[in-house]
């Protein structure tokens, strides 16, 4: 796992390879897999990805009742032509809200990096693949991107929400689907490296402030909160928008951010949203 997007950058330097190989073949010499073989693992991944979206089920809640059903909300009213947003971000949001609720109602996804904020990555990556026509191929290529980024975050800093807020799971995961878009829309590193920057600095602090301790309010709908801004950062990016602070020292920053925040504000349930009238009420209901 490399330690920072200075050591992929130099790694792709060294050996006259794109971002995404760099990635590949760190990987291979951690697990003793060939390429191939780490290939197919990923494109394994992007494929659980796309089904975690498919197989929806907009008539399911989850047990708790408090998450469900809302992703067909926001696909009738983009097919209604009622979002302001427009139908790209539309797109992107409604594929962020399904899966994470998908998460919430049991449903197979990919930790990417968490489960909680699993509706992140692909949502980028679907409405993109499907809006450019891109193949598996290159999607796969651009969750090599994304994991990347999230090992580097890993390794800088943490992807626990329990150890650094929410920061460390929604801002990981719009970091990475902010460097995936970039890599698959023709961006080089450095504008790899400015995205990833870009996304985190716009979720620096973010608590984990689960209600009830459940993985369910405000975690879904962050999902979308975390799609979105990887989709403007990535924007910015590609406009010729550059990050003043580079991503390794934002992944820093992250870390001690994460070690500023009070234990109540770390997955704990006791802190922020957890603590208003409404949410210990909704907690009693499970005591």
């Amino acid at each position: 796992m490399y330690k920072s997007m200075k050591d992929i950058k130099s790694a792709m330097e060294r050996k006259n390879i794109p971002f995404w190989q760099a990635v590949c073949e760190e990987d291979c010499k951690e697990t003793g897999i060939s390429p191939e073989e780490s290939f197919a693992k990923m494109a394994a991944m992007y494929k659980a990805m796309q089904d975690s979206d498919a197989e929806y089920d907009e008539t399911l809640r989850s047990e708790s009742g408090l998450v469900g059903t809302e992703g067909a909300l926001l696909r009738r009213a983009r097919e209604q032509g009622k979002l302001i947003s427009g139908d790209f971000i539309g797109t992107v949001m409604e594929k962020a809200l399904r899966i994470a609720e998908s998460n919430a109602c049991m449903k197979r996804i990919v930790a990417a990096p968490t489960a909680g904020s699993c509706g992140v990555v692909p949502a980028v990556l679907n409405s993109l693949k499907e809006a450019r026509n891109l193949s598996d191929e290159e999607m796969t290529k651009a969750l090599f991107v994304a994991a990347g980024v999230g090992g580097v975050i890993a390794s800088r800093a943490s992807l626990a929400g329990a150890e650094g807020g929410c920061q460390a799971e929604i801002g990981a995961a719009s970091a990475m689907a902010a460097a995936a878009m970039v890599f698959l829309l023709g961006g080089d590193a450095d504008m790899i490296d400015n995205a990833a920057a870009i996304a985190m600095k716009g979720l620096l602090g973010l608590v984990c402030d689960p209600v009830a301790g459940l993985v369910e309010v405000p975690c879904v709908k962050r999902n979308v909160l975390g799609a979105v801004n990887a989709v403007t950062s990535a924007d910015m990016v590609m406009a010729g928008v550059t990050s003043r602070i580079p991503a390794d020292e934002v992944f820093d920053a992250m870390r001690t951010v994460g070690r500023c925040m009070h234990e109540d504000l770390r997955e704990t349930g006791k802190g922020g949203l957890a603590a208003t009238p409404t949410g210990m009420k909704i907690a009693s209901r499970f005591e």
